[in-house]
Protein backbone atom coordinates (compact mmCIF):
# COMPACT_ATOMS: atom_id res chain seq x y z
CA UNK A 1 0.00 0.00 0.00
CA UNK A 2 1.24 3.47 -0.59
CA UNK A 3 2.89 5.59 1.96
CA UNK A 4 0.59 8.89 1.82
CA UNK A 5 1.04 10.33 5.08
CA UNK A 6 2.76 13.33 4.58
CA UNK A 7 1.01 14.85 1.87
CA UNK A 8 -2.38 13.80 4.42
CA UNK A 9 -0.84 15.72 7.16
CA UNK A 10 -0.22 18.70 5.08
CA UNK A 11 -3.85 18.94 3.67
CA UNK A 12 -4.69 17.94 7.58
CA UNK A 13 -3.53 20.86 8.77
CA UNK A 14 -5.34 23.35 6.48
CA UNK A 15 -8.68 22.46 5.94
CA UNK A 16 -9.15 18.72 5.01
CA UNK A 17 -10.91 17.64 8.52
CA UNK A 18 -14.62 17.82 8.58
CA UNK A 19 -16.68 18.00 11.65
CA UNK A 20 -18.81 15.04 12.98
CA UNK A 21 -21.82 15.68 12.76
CA UNK A 22 -23.40 12.44 13.76
CA UNK A 23 -21.44 12.41 17.15
CA UNK A 24 -22.29 15.96 18.01
CA UNK A 25 -25.96 15.27 17.37
CA UNK A 26 -25.70 12.54 19.98
CA UNK A 27 -23.80 14.24 22.25
CA UNK A 28 -25.94 17.19 22.10
CA UNK A 29 -28.91 15.04 21.78
CA UNK A 30 -30.07 17.03 19.04
CA UNK A 31 -30.72 15.94 15.09
CA UNK A 32 -28.22 15.80 12.72
CA UNK A 33 -29.91 18.32 10.18
CA UNK A 34 -30.33 20.77 12.73
CA UNK A 35 -26.17 20.17 13.36
CA UNK A 36 -25.72 20.06 9.74
CA UNK A 37 -28.05 23.69 9.39
CA UNK A 38 -26.16 25.07 12.01
CA UNK A 39 -22.51 24.55 11.00
CA UNK A 40 -23.58 25.24 7.64
CA UNK A 41 -24.84 28.99 9.23
CA UNK A 42 -21.67 29.15 10.91
CA UNK A 43 -19.35 28.66 7.77
CA UNK A 44 -21.23 31.31 5.72
CA UNK A 45 -21.22 33.93 8.29
CA UNK A 46 -17.32 33.24 8.72
CA UNK A 47 -17.78 32.20 12.27
CA UNK A 48 -15.83 29.12 11.53
CA UNK A 49 -12.74 29.69 9.05
CA UNK A 50 -11.59 26.04 8.56
CA UNK A 51 -11.61 22.35 10.38
CA UNK A 52 -8.20 20.86 10.87
CA UNK A 53 -6.49 18.28 12.75
CA UNK A 54 -4.67 18.36 15.91
CA UNK A 55 -1.89 16.65 16.12
CA UNK A 56 0.78 14.40 18.38
CA UNK A 57 3.29 16.99 16.69
CA UNK A 58 6.47 14.43 17.28
CA UNK A 59 5.06 11.43 15.46
CA UNK A 60 4.69 13.66 12.15
CA UNK A 61 8.80 15.00 12.35
CA UNK A 62 7.92 18.80 14.01
CA UNK A 63 8.12 18.25 17.95
CA UNK A 64 10.41 21.30 18.45
CA UNK A 65 8.12 24.04 18.91
CA UNK A 66 8.99 27.27 20.28
CA UNK A 67 7.63 30.78 20.40
CA UNK A 68 9.78 33.76 19.19
CA UNK A 69 9.39 37.55 20.10
CA UNK A 70 9.84 39.99 17.61
CA UNK A 71 11.09 43.72 17.63
CA UNK A 72 10.72 45.47 14.47
CA UNK A 73 13.47 48.24 13.76
CA UNK A 74 12.45 51.85 13.83
CA UNK A 75 11.01 52.03 9.96
CA UNK A 76 9.14 48.56 10.17
CA UNK A 77 7.19 49.53 13.56
CA UNK A 78 4.47 51.93 11.85
CA UNK A 79 3.36 48.78 9.37
CA UNK A 80 3.67 45.87 11.81
CA UNK A 81 1.45 43.82 9.62
CA UNK A 82 3.42 43.69 6.64
CA UNK A 83 6.27 41.58 8.34
CA UNK A 84 3.78 39.88 10.09
CA UNK A 85 2.12 38.88 6.51
CA UNK A 86 5.39 37.50 5.10
CA UNK A 87 6.47 35.70 7.97
CA UNK A 88 2.92 33.87 8.05
CA UNK A 89 3.64 32.21 4.70
CA UNK A 90 6.12 30.38 6.03
CA UNK A 91 5.01 27.00 6.55
CA UNK A 92 6.99 26.27 9.39
CA UNK A 93 5.53 29.39 11.54
CA UNK A 94 2.25 28.37 13.21
CA UNK A 95 0.70 31.31 14.18
CA UNK A 96 1.71 35.13 14.02
CA UNK A 97 0.53 37.61 16.72
CA UNK A 98 0.60 41.43 16.97
CA UNK A 99 0.96 42.52 20.13
CA UNK A 100 1.71 45.00 22.37
CA UNK A 101 4.64 45.96 25.19
CA UNK A 102 8.48 45.51 24.14
CA UNK A 103 7.74 43.25 21.14
CA UNK A 104 5.65 43.83 18.19
CA UNK A 105 5.40 39.66 17.38
CA UNK A 106 5.05 36.83 18.56
CA UNK A 107 5.35 33.58 16.42
CA UNK A 108 4.58 29.90 17.49
CA UNK A 109 6.99 27.77 15.50
CA UNK A 110 7.21 23.95 15.16
CA UNK A 111 10.21 22.43 13.26
CA UNK A 112 11.36 18.30 13.16
CA UNK A 113 14.60 19.73 15.35
CA UNK A 114 16.74 22.49 16.60
CA UNK A 115 18.82 22.31 13.45
CA UNK A 116 15.51 22.80 11.16
CA UNK A 117 14.93 25.80 14.08
CA UNK A 118 18.42 27.29 13.44
CA UNK A 119 17.69 27.12 9.19
CA UNK A 120 14.64 28.87 9.91
CA UNK A 121 16.26 31.61 11.34
CA UNK A 122 19.01 32.23 8.82
CA UNK A 123 16.03 31.82 5.84
CA UNK A 124 13.39 33.62 7.54
CA UNK A 125 13.82 35.67 11.11
CA UNK A 126 17.82 37.05 9.88
CA UNK A 127 15.58 39.55 7.75
CA UNK A 128 15.53 43.64 6.92
CA UNK A 129 12.85 45.04 9.45
CA UNK A 130 13.52 42.97 12.14
CA UNK A 131 15.91 44.25 14.82
CA UNK A 132 16.17 41.76 17.79
CA UNK A 133 14.33 38.48 18.30
CA UNK A 134 14.42 36.16 21.60
CA UNK A 135 13.41 32.54 21.44
CA UNK A 136 11.42 30.42 24.32
CA UNK A 137 11.43 26.61 23.40
CA UNK A 138 9.04 24.73 24.33
CA UNK A 139 9.83 22.18 27.32
CA UNK A 140 6.48 20.16 27.08
CA UNK A 141 2.62 21.31 26.01
CA UNK A 142 -0.30 20.36 27.80
CA UNK A 143 -2.97 21.30 26.16
CA UNK A 144 -3.09 22.96 22.46
CA UNK A 145 -6.62 23.91 20.03
CA UNK A 146 -8.46 23.12 23.13
CA UNK A 147 -7.08 19.20 23.66
CA UNK A 148 -5.55 18.50 27.26
CA UNK A 149 -2.47 16.34 26.15
CA UNK A 150 -2.13 16.57 30.05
Amino acid sequence: MKDIRLRLIALLKTDFATPQVARIAKRIATPSTTIHYNIKRLEEEKAILTYKAVFDYKKIGEGFCSYVLVSLSPEEYADPEKIARDLAKHPEIESVDICTGDWEIVLKVRTKDQDAYYDLVRRVLSRKGISKTKTLMSMKQLKTEFVDLG
